[in-house]
């Protein structure tokens, strides 16, 4: 079988340069580490060897002539913040007849993009997943597995706490700040309500760190898993930070922004990732998840479970790059899905991803 040439777009960046070093020993795949900026991308190709470097803008309009002159079968989209962009990479990939890939957490991106994408990719007979990152890829496989013979959910609750001193992206940190503040659609009693991105944190418990207080994000999941799962109740996501000022930063920006105060929190991330490690010292390298479901259980009687992962050594941002990972390596070895666009949700199973949770030494647990 002929290796799948697979270009990773922004490949090294702070996700992407994780999703190149995991496929780069993988023989079904010829890996291109791609960007704007050729230095890093030569620099990061070189150190892992047996990658070529490409410099290309996914902004170029010529980008789909671009991977059909250099082979291109696959692209790994890394290059965020999603909640910024449109599809102009997504198109040009059906155009030029390769697999598309992204990591995209934002909510209208990856909800939107079946529709906009579908029939250009089954034209070109080829596939196209967003969210093939932790929400929604690895959130759908944890509630598909906990819910494995239930006749009804709920409520879904999920919670993620990453560690202080994980590495961080800028493009991530404006992603998240786009909505502090705003108004968000939430699942809520079994019908559409709205509540502020960021405001009022709230406590979480998780099976092995300390008790945090988690707030409101705005990701994929709180839209599409009302109607995937049918919920009766609520769908909620939270992210938890380690040091407490953190979180009320996060809370008082939201805060200003409501009245009026602050237009456009994401203008912040450079700054506040310049900031981020003065607070280290109050912080740690241990992060986690937590997805918590309630609902009736085959025998008809009330049920509640929940799965953790604990990830210690600043390993958590290894967990959004594993979906990506495990469907390049699908699509390497002829595990196609159908022609088309889908959202990431429902494609993998949760045993796909306990050898990369072991590799990088994560603990789950069921309760």
């Amino acid at each position: 079988m002929t290796a799948l040439r697979t270009l990773v777009l922004g490949g090294y960046g702070n996700f992407g340069a994780r999703i190149t070093k995991a496929l780069a020993s993988d023989s079904a795949i010829k890996l291109v580490v791609g960007g704007r900026d050729g230095t890093r991308a030569e620099a990061l190709a070189s150190e892992i060897g047996g990658a070529q470097p490409l410099t290309v803008d996914g902004s170029d309009p010529r980008l789909a002539e671009r991977l059909r002159d250099e082979g291109i079968g696959l692209i790994i989209h890394t290059a965020g913040p999603f909640q910024a962009q449109g599809y102009a990479v997504a198109h040009a990939c059906a155009r030029a007849g390769a697999h598309y890939i992204d990591l995209a957490d934002g909510r209208r991106f990856v909800c939107d993009f079946p529709a906009a994408l579908d029939a250009g990719f089954r034209a070109a007979g080829r596939c196209g997943i967003s969210g093939a990152s932790t929400v929604p890829a690895l959130s759908s496989a944890v509630v598909e597995h906990l819910a494995r013979g239930w006749q009804a959910i709920a409520s879904i609750d999920i919670c993620i706490a990453p560690a202080q001193t994980a590495p961080r992206g800028v493009a991530t940190l404006a992603g998240v700040l786009s909505y502090c503040g705003a108004p968000i659609d939430v699942w809520q009693d079994g019908r559409w309500q709205q509540a502020d991105g960021w405001a009022r944190p709230t406590p979480v418990r998780f099976a092995h760190l300390p008790p945090r207080r988690g707030a409101l994000c705005d990701i994929p999941d709180l839209e599409l898993f009302p109607a995937r799962y049918a919920v009766t109740g609520s769908v909620h996501f939270r992210a938890a930070l380690e040091v407490p000022l953190s979180q009320t930063s996060f809370a008082l920006l939201a805060w200003l922004r409501r009245r009026g105060l602050l237009r456009r929190p994401q203008a912040l991330a450079p700054l506040l990732h310049r900031c981020a490690p003065l607070l280290d010292r109050w912080g740690s390298a241990l992060g986690g998840m937590v997805v918590a479901l309630r609902g009736t259980d085959a025998a008809g009687q009330p049920a509640e479970a929940r799965w953790d992962i604990t990830a210690d050594h600043d390993h958590g941002p290894e967990i959004p790059c594993m979906a990506a990972v495990l469907l390049a390596r699908r699509l390497a070895r002829g595990a196609v899905p159908a022609p088309g666009a889908t959202t990431a949700a429902g494609l993998l199973p949760l045993e796909d991803f306990e050898p990369e949770f072991a590799r990088w030494g994560m603990a789950t647990q069921i309760t």
